[in-house]
């Protein structure tokens, strides 16, 4: 215990207040049992040592663990919970959960037991709640963390103070908005830089070590965190990377199950399987012609990879800019709305705003009889009516 205190005491003091995600003012922390999932690398821990250095500091009632730590190859979480709450402790901040066997039990034991005691735990993509063998679901509220969005990019490399905006107010207002931002910066330059190396915020001005820090990631969630997580037989990595690679070559993939399943020489069911594991993981984001009720074996119109950066790290040919586009759309506007596939236009929106996503030139021809119509266009500074800067739903999170 007295070690681990120590450890808690160094992070804490090591951790910097100048650059705070999103989800930081906007987590319900009074709860008794908040889960954060998200993928290695988008800032869980940073947001939970921040989260202690603004609210706790250095006090005895707050404390910070990850479940990696050889401690508890050997030590019960349950019992260490115990005389952390016997010492005044108040609240307990748990990283990396998923790395703990029967995590879902000992947090189920631990919530019922100490009922004065506020928990926070952060997780794999994969966590499930639902699901596991003792159902949290009734009793844990769980967010998931994006990637940077590109507001932060800016926030965080330009020293710049932009707030979050709705997706109503760009709509309404984005010619002011945008007005108003590029009195401040050069938005377009900066865009395009988001999109190769601005999603996560551990990039530190090389592309090559960046990109391969990014390809680690996605090769750490099917090697471990499937087979972990999902159950996965360690035979089929080799398939599943297969799979990764021949979407991305051509994201946004307008997926033939069949010849797909026939290519990776498994079957369709376990395809569709395979499509879902690595949506849950972060690996692709799917769209869909109807978000409610989708099943296992309803295929998707589409399959994007989870972010931009992820397209410039596995495509090993010419990045298309219009599959930049749409993944960087799909992307944000899919961490707050409901995404779905039109049968005109790009993008669906909470099944009330139909977008189309182009360059500068993009007019709204096929979609100007449809109310509630919008372009996101690349390359320009200031929109004009329903022509919005496809950069200024970067600032929805």
């Amino acid at each position: 215990m007295e070690k681990l205190r120590l450890k808690h005491i160094h992070f804490v003091n090591n951790t910097s207040l100048t650059f705070k995600r999103y989800l930081l003012d906007q987590l319900p922390w009074q709860e008794r049992l908040i889960g954060i999932k998200g993928a290695r690398g988008v800032g869980k821990t940073t947001l939970l040592l921040q989260y202690i250095k603004q609210e706790y500091h250095l006090s005895d009632k707050a404390i910070y663990i990850s479940l990696d730590d050889l401690y508890f190859s050997e030590n019960d979480l349950v019992t260490f919970t115990e005389n952390f709450v016997n010492n005044g402790g108040e609240h307990l901040f748990i990283d990396e959960v998923h790395k703990y066997k029967n995590w879902s039990i000992s947090l189920k034991n631990i919530y019922d037991t100490y009922p004065k005691l506020k928990v926070t735990f952060t997780g794999s993509s994969l966590l499930e709640i639902l699901n596991s063998r003792s159902d949290l679901s009734r009793r844990a509220l769980v967010f998931n963390m994006q990637g940077l969005s590109f507001r932060e990019y800016l926030n965080l490399n330009l020293g710049t103070t932009f707030k979050q905006l709705s997706l109503n107010e760009i709509l309404k207002n984005h010619e002011e908005i945008a007005i108003s931002i590029i009195k401040e910066i050069k938005p377009i330059k900066e865009f395009k830089n988001y999109l190769k190396i601005g999603y996560f915020p551990f990039y530190d001005n090389n592309d090559f070590l960046y990109y391969k820090r990014l390809q680690e990631i996605i090769n750490m969630i099917v090697e471990i965190e499937l087979p972990l997580l999902r159950n996965t037989d360690i035979s089929i990595v080799n398939k599943i990377k297969q799979l990764i690679f021949i979407i991305s070559q051509s994201a946004p993939f307008k997926p033939n199950i069949s010849a797909l399943s026939n290519k990776i020489q498994t079957t369709r069911k376990t395809l569709l399987e395979y499509l879902i594991y690595l949506s849950d993981a972060g690996v692709f984001k799917m769209l869909h012609k109807d978000s409610f009720g989708v099943s296992l074996l309803q295929k998707p119109e589409k399959i994007f990879l989870e972010n931009t950066n992820f397209l410039y790290a596995i495509k090993y040919a010419t990045q298309n800019i219009g599959s930049v586009r749409e993944t960087f759309f799909l992307n944000q506007l899919s961490q707050n709305h409901q995404v779905t596939y039109p049968q005109l236009g790009d993008f669906y929106i909470d099944e009330n705003y139909l977008f189309e996503v182009g360059g500068k030139n993009k007019n709204n021809k096929q979609i100007e009889t449809i109310e509630n119509s919008f372009v996101a266009a690349d390359d320009i500074e200031i929109g004009y009516k329903n022509k919005i800067p496809l950069w200024l739903f970067g600032f929805l999170y």
